[in-house]
């Protein structure tokens, strides 16, 4: 999946590239083209090929998915929320530009993002537009912002398992629904294809924190590019908290393979998906 990535590399750049040199882009531009997995938009554009659509088609939807994502991270790391000073193995926005520059600049993201939705696929009509209303409602209130707050709330409260569950499968799961799930309404998949994706995108979600939970306590910063046992300090209720290490690693193996069984419902050649999905299992960052 590396060339989809560097595509991706790239088109953001482009991207910003075209915007006012000002201090905002300046921001915005800095949090976007500092690395980063791509996650997201590699799963936007391998969802949108299986139900036929071209990489150009999708582009602009990866790059908002994109611009989504970022603009969450800058607000988690900001000091009201989780104080990180690093991601992925940089200073994070609020240490460069100064916490309101990076409030304003997570602000912006969000709504270029809309902008890029709205401007290549509002005039599709109705496919376009349900696609845009998907992640609207994914990484809105009762989505990624709600596992947010929940994330929050559980650093104060311990959480139960039912509700560490919902805390990633809205913090982390919300996005990559939408990631997976956008373009296949986009492309006019079928109502059952649609929930044997989102059956597949939330066990990925799940898998994927889980993950993180773990490298949190077993990673270094160098490796990970971020700050690690902050978990433990801050309190927060974790799989590896709750199961310790060797558990979570059989919960995160278990939601795997109940993506791949996801996807052999499809009845569609999920070759690409299927290694993505496991080589998320063997990352170290």
């Amino acid at each position: 999946m590396i060339e989809l990535k560097n595509l991706m590399d790239t088109e953001i750049l482009n991207y910003f590239r075209r915007l006012p040199d000002n201090t905002i882009t300046k921001a915005m531009t800095y949090s976007m083209s500092i690395g980063g997995k791509r996650l997201r938009p590699v799963l936007c554009l391998l969802t949108g090929e299986l139900f036929g659509k071209s990489k150009e088609d999708l582009i602009p939807m990866a790059l908002a998915m994109e611009m989504i994502h970022t603009y969450s991270l800058i607000h988690d790391d900001l000091p009201a929320m989780d104080n990180d000073d690093y991601r992925r193995g940089k200073l994070t926005s609020h240490k460069v530009f100064g916490e309101a520059n990076a409030i304003l600049a997570g602000d912006a993201l969000l709504n270029e993002a809309f902008t890029v939705l709205l401007e290549c696929y509002a005039v599709h009509g109705e496919p376009g537009a349900r696609a845009a209303l998907y992640i609207s409602r994914c990484s809105g209130r009762n989505g990624m912002i709600l596992g947010q707050v929940m994330d929050l709330h559980h650093e104060t409260h311990p959480a139960t398992f039912d509700e560490l569950r919902l805390c990633h499968h809205k913090k982390t799961g919300a996005l990559i629904t939408a990631a997976v799930c956008a373009p296949a309404v986009y492309a006019g998949a079928k109502a059952e294809e649609i929930k044997l994706l989102e059956e597949y995108a939330g066990n990925l979600g799940l898998a994927f924190q889980i993950q993180d939970d773990i490298l949190d306590v077993t990673s270094t910063r160098e490796v990970l590019g971020k700050s690690v046992g902050k978990d433990e300090k801050s309190n927060k209720t974790t799989y590896v908290g709750l199961f310790g290490v060797d558990k979570s690693r059989d919960m995160a193996k278990e939601a795997t393979e109940a993506c791949l069984a996801a996807l052999s419902k499809l009845r569609r050649d999920t070759t690409k998906l299927e290694e993505l999905t496991k080589s998320l299992m063997e990352r170290t960052y």
